[in-house]
C-alpha cells in the first residue's frame, strides 16, 4: 500500500537543486508506478513552484509511458487479436485518462444500429451500402479532407467526437464494427492510402484471395475493385505486390497508425513525442514469435 504521508514528504523533495537528490527521489516515486498518479496530480495542483509542477508533470508522463509500453508489449505478445484494444492503448499516449469503455459503447451503439437494418440474406455489397448508410449519413463520419495531418486523425476518441478522420482510423472503427456484425472487411495496407478489403471466406480464390471488391471509408465507403487499385499503384510507379491486395495484421495496422502519428508530430516540429512514437513503434516491430 502507499503512504500518502511518504509521497507527500518525497514530492516536496521533487524540486531539490541537489541533482543526486532529485533522482534519488524521482526514482522512488516513479518505483510506485500507476499508484502514485493521484497523489501526484494533487500535489501539482497545490505546487505553486513551476519548476516543482514542471517536474511533477513529467513524472506523471513518464509513469503513463512506461505502463503504456507495457501494455503494448502484452498486446503484441498475446497475438494482436483485438484491434480495437491495440488503437486504444495508442489513443493513451495522447490521453491517458481516457475513457476507454465509453469509446466501446460508441462503437456497440452504431454496430446495432447496422444490425438492426441488416437483412440475412443481403449480399456483400448490400450489406456495405447499409453500413455506409449507418455510418456516414446517419452518423455523419467523413474523412478530414482540410486537416489531413493533423495527429488528431490517428485517435479513435477524437475521431469519434468530431465525427473526423484520417483512411486509417476512419477504416479501424468501420471494419471494428463489421467484424462484430460478422462482416468479413479487413484493413489492407496500401501505400499513401489505406483501404478495406471484403473477404468472401468461403472460396478463396486462387487469384484474389477470396477478396471480392475493395472499400475506400476516406471517401464514404466507395465500393471498388483490383483494376482500381492496379491503376493506382501504377500511378504512384510500384510493381503490384501481392500485399497491396491482401488484407494485412491488426499488428500491422497498428505499426502504420504510429508511424502516422510520428510523422504528423515530425512536421509540427514536437520531436520529444515523435521520439516517443518511435519508441512504441519498436515494439510494435519486435518479433513477438519468440517471447
Amino acid at each position: 500500500m502507499i503512504n500518502p504521508t511518504e509521497i507527500h514528504s518525497l514530492v516536496k523533495l521533487l524540486d531539490d537543486p541537489d541533482q543526486e537528490i532529485y533522482s534519488h527521489v524521482h526514482q522512488k516515486l516513479f518505483s510506485y508506478g500507476a499508484e502514485v498518479i493521484s497523489h501526484l496530480e494533487e500535489a501539482w495542483e497545490s505546487a505553486f513552484d513551476p519548476v516543482l509542477q514542471e517536474r511533477i508533470a513529467e513524472l506523471v508522463h513518464e509513469i503513463q509511458f512506461s505502463n503504456l509500453k507495457n501494455d503494448l508489449k502484452l498486446w503484441c505478445q498475446s497475438g494482436a487479436f483485438d484491434l480495437l484494444r491495440g488503437a486504444l492503448i495508442i489513443n493513451k499516449y495522447q490521453y491517458p485518462d481516457l475513457d476507454e469503455q465509453k469509446i466501446i459503447n460508441q462503437i456497440e451503439a452504431i454496430k446495432r444500429d447496422v444490425w438492426l437494418q441488416m437483412l440475412y440474406e443481403a449480399s456483400p455489397v448490400e450489406k456495405v451500402k447499409l453500413m455506409n448508410h449507418v455510418f456516414y449519413n446517419i452518423y455523419g463520419f467523413s474523412g478530414n479532407t482540410a486537416n489531413h495531418q493533423d495527429p488528431q486523425n490517428s485517435y479513435l476518441s477524437q475521431v469519434m467526437e468530431m465525427k473526423k478522420g484520417n483512411q486509417i482510423s476512419l477504416a479501424v472503427i468501420y471494419s471494428v464494427i463489421a467484424q462484430k456484425l460478422d462482416i468479413p472487411v479487413f484493413g489492407v495496407n496500401l501505400p499513401q492510402h489505406f483501404i478495406l478489403a471484403y473477404v468472401d471466406e468461403n472460396e478463396h480464390l486462387e487469384t484474389d484471395n477470396g477478396v471480392l471488391f475493395y472499400i475506400n471509408t476516406f471517401n464514404k465507403g466507395f465500393i471498388f475493385g483490383k483494376r482500381d487499385v492496379d491503376m493506382f499503384l501504377k500511378q504512384l510507379n510500384l510493381k503490384p505486390e501481392p500485399q497491396y491486395y491482401e488484407p494485412c495484421s491488426n499488428l500491422d495496422i497498428i505499426k502504420r497508425i504510429l508511424r502516422n502519428l510520428i510523422s504528423s508530430y515530425e512536421n509540427s516540429g514536437l520531436t520529444e513525442k515523435a521520439n516517443e512514437l518511435t519508441e512504441l513503434l519498436v515494439i510494435a516491430s519486435e518479433d513477438h514469435l519468440h517471447s
